[in-house]
């Protein structure tokens, strides 16, 4: 025993010695340098797009914010050129429309993504859904505008249902994807623990695999609610734009991204001004949506 405890040593530093020798110094130092210069090249680009992004930051703050304190934006309703006004209706139509995107999409994009983690199993069905979803999630939007406009404006009118749905195609992907990878998140021991206990599949999926996903599932639909409610593009063949106040969905209603379109691209220094304040509303908002899905996010830890 006393014999080899003493000779591993001895082996262990004859090895080292061997490696350095054998160690390719010349590659080795073409490897540190090209990681370096990956170190540089990777630092240079954050602190470009960190320059630009603060620019763009501080001008939406500054011409955003003086619109908010000289015009009377949440109580007035967009006004004519060269006229003060605000955006009431617009962004009581934008409530509107988002949240009746929102309340169609998310409840079908959860339930396929539940029926993808849960149910599906490898079937045609589930792969076809699958398929699928990853073709809507990368479709542009502004396709998904015309698929809507065909469907329900072309000889028609533009309506606020319209715009709703062209929203709620673009919501159900992201739900769906954020659904199953939460799902799939879920360790299968707590599955195979409530079979042991007798539970049915669909008692282990509501009240086990959803419940123990919870915090992730809220985050993605708060996430897919963030995105559609800046999206311009679906409402330019939808909704459009209405100057006037109107509770009516089925009739065309103003909303805060085509304000925000049609104010910054008019002649009238009052209407940019109201474009400004327009896009200051939405940054807050998917700023605020944001930190709400970290911090539900955050709880699950």
């Amino acid at each position: 025993m006393t014999i080899n405890s003493s000779a591993t040593p001895v082996a262990s530093t004859s090895n080292s010695v061997r490696f350095e020798q054998r160690m390719n110094k010349s590659l080795y130092s073409k490897r540190k340098f090209y990681n370096v210069l990956g170190l540089i090249f990777a630092v240079l680009a954050m602190g470009f797009g960190l320059v630009w992004l603060g620019w763009i930051l501080f001008d939406l703050l500054r011409k955003g914010m003086e619109a908010m304190l000289t015009m009377p934006i949440f109580t007035v309703d967009t006004p004519p050129p060269n006229t003060m006004g605000g955006l009431r209706n617009a962004i009581v139509g934008s409530i509107m429309i988002a949240g009746t995107g929102l309340f169609i999409g998310a409840p079908i994009g959860l339930m396929a993504g539940v029926y993808l983690a849960e149910f599906s199993q490898g079937s045609w069905l589930g792969k076809a859904t699958r398929f699928l979803n990853d073709i809507l999630l990368s479709a542009p939007s502004i396709v998904i505008g015309l698929f809507v406009f065909t469907l329900m404006v072309n000889n028609r009118s533009f309506s606020g249902w319209a715009g709703a749905i062209a929203l709620a195609l673009i919501i159900i992907p992201v739900v769906v994807r954020s659904t199953e990878t939460m799902l799939n998140l879920v360790p299968n021991q707590l599955r195979e623990a409530s079979y042991a206990l007798g539970a049915p599949k669909w008692k282990v999926v509501t009240s086990v695999t959803m419940s123990a996903a919870k915090s992730g599932l809220i985050t993605g639909v708060l996430l897919g609610f963030a995105r559609i409610t800046g999206e311009t593009a679906p409402l330019l063949f939808t909704a459009l734009n209405n100057r006037f106040f109107s509770w009516d969905m089925g009739s065309a209603m103003a909303n805060l991204p085509m304000t925000i379109y049609q104010f910054a691209a008019a002649p009238d220094d009052t209407q940019n001004m109201i474009a400004w304040g327009g896009a200051l509303l939405i940054t807050f908002s998917v700023l605020g949506l944001n930190i709400i899905a970290r911090i539900v996010g955050r709880e699950k830890k």
